[in-house]
């Protein structure tokens, strides 16, 4: 049989009845489960060793900034090369990693030094991984069922968001951060096992290969002229620079305000992550996916942010963390899914390799400016700070989305498992 062949077999088969969506989902559970599990890991340690909220902060920044200095260059790579043999790559050079942390810290060797060098060696990575592990979604299950496939992802993600916390919080609090980074390293091999039992007869390969030069250029022209998806992508950037502060935020409530240690970080994390699936699953059930309904979800975002930071009580901040991660993945599931949907199959690396650099170099530089606010004006007032300029930066992209609106035709309807269009929305009426 040949490919054309194969890959029409495939999309005739219903979504979770596809075998490699099933290895591509599970492993996607175990990496997030693992991946939650190392970053507790390495946030608490930091906050251990140092006693300050900004050297966490450095270490989260130090982890993305890769990301938004390499990350356009990893979506080229993802678009010329294969994605499942790039995803198995970079996920043995995480075991890697973490197998070189959980010996060090199992044997006290280690330092803060080492933290921050396997955060930028782990940025490095994920600048490769995480292009070509999204688009990877769309050889897996085809454009036609791709907005259900990115629903159901980021759902998965979220599953892995309540296991990781709550056994990090556990294992952290018992056997010590060592076993920790070392359950993360086994985690990594199990996702390489898993993808690598996905047979290439599975995948809807796009039949275009990216031209040898100016492929920074186009990927960039793309986005540059297509004004909503340009504003998605300003819009991730500044609600990642301004909300996207979890590890820093909850270190320091759980260590300077509750008094909780590990446990109660691993408690807020898991809360955090059930709202959070909550949210997903709601941005997988609309029926229409617009410009506005990713602002919405920003208003929302910033909103419950700066909500939680008020909250007098444990119990009620708890409350408010769940609805923090619900309006942080309804945003973020809407805004991963118009991007996926704008993007043409040729190009959808590299304009994810624009995406994910933005969002999590924001993450990047709003993790120092979290970590300076926690310190210079605590950690409540630091987050109202954040939560206000969040919305107003929403505000300033709506105001500017509907001038463009204005002077461009109405935008089509997303409906589910539509294919995009040729040309994309590009206004958010």
């Amino acid at each position: 049989m040949d490919d054309d062949a194969a890959g029409a077999d495939v999309a005739a088969v219903p979504l979770l009845r596809r075998r490699g969506f099933r290895l591509y989902l599970s492993a996607q559970l175990l990496g997030s489960s693992g991946l939650w599990m190392l970053r507790m890991a390495k946030d608490w340690l930091v906050l251990e060793l140092t006693g300050s909220a900004a050297a966490v902060g450095l270490l989260v920044a130090l982890q993305f900034l890769p990301l938004f200095v390499v990350g356009p260059l990893g979506g080229v790579v993802a678009d010329r090369h294969d994605k499942r043999r790039l995803v198995l790559a970079t996920q043995t050079s995480s075991a890697v990693v973490a197998g070189g942390l959980a010996a060090l810290t199992l044997t006290g060797t280690i330092a803060v030094w080492h933290l921050y060098a396997s955060a930028v060696l782990l940025g490095l990575v994920a600048a490769v991984e995480l292009p070509a592990r999204q688009a990877l979604v769309g050889e897996v299950v085809g454009d036609g069922s791709l907005r259900s496939a990115i629903s159901l992802n980021n759902a998965l993600n979220q599953g892995g968001g309540l296991v990781g916390p709550a056994l990090a919080g556990l294992v952290i609090a018992q056997v010590g951060q060592g076993w920790a980074f070392g359950a993360n390293a086994l985690v990594c091999v199990a996702v390489v096992a898993l993808l690598g039992a996905i047979r290439p007869a599975e995948l809807l390969r796009a039949q275009v290969v990216a031209p040898a030069r100016g492929q920074l250029r186009e990927g960039f022209g793309f986005v540059a002229r297509r004004p909503a998806l340009l504003g998605v992508v300003v819009l991730a950037g500044l609600m990642g620079a301004l909300g996207m502060n979890g590890p820093v935020v909850l270190a320091s409530f759980a260590d300077g305000v509750w008094h909780t240690g590990a446990r109660g970080f691993g408690l807020y994390n898991s809360v955090s992550a059930i709202g959070a699936l909550a949210g997903a699953v709601l941005a997988a059930r609309l029926k229409r996916l617009r410009v506005r309904v990713v602002v919405l979800g920003s208003a929302l975002f910033a909103l419950a942010e700066a909500t939680a930071a008020v909250m007098p009580t444990e119990g009620a901040f708890v409350l408010a963390l769940g609805a923090v991660g619900a309006a942080t993945l309804f945003f973020l599931t809407s805004a991963a899914t118009y991007v996926q949907l704008a993007a043409d199959p040729a190009v959808r690396g590299r304009v994810l390799g624009i995406y994910s650099p933005v969002l999590l170099g924001g993450h990047a530089l709003g993790a120092l400016l979290q970590g300076w606010l926690a310190e210079e004006l605590g950690v409540r007032l630091g987050l109202v700070v954040t939560g206000g300029l969040a919305l107003l930066a929403t505000a300033a992209v709506a105001a500017g989305l509907a001038r463009v609106g204005r002077a461009t035709p109405p935008e089509p309807d997303g409906s589910h498992d539509a294919t995009p269009p040729d040309h994309p929305p590009d206004h958010p009426s």
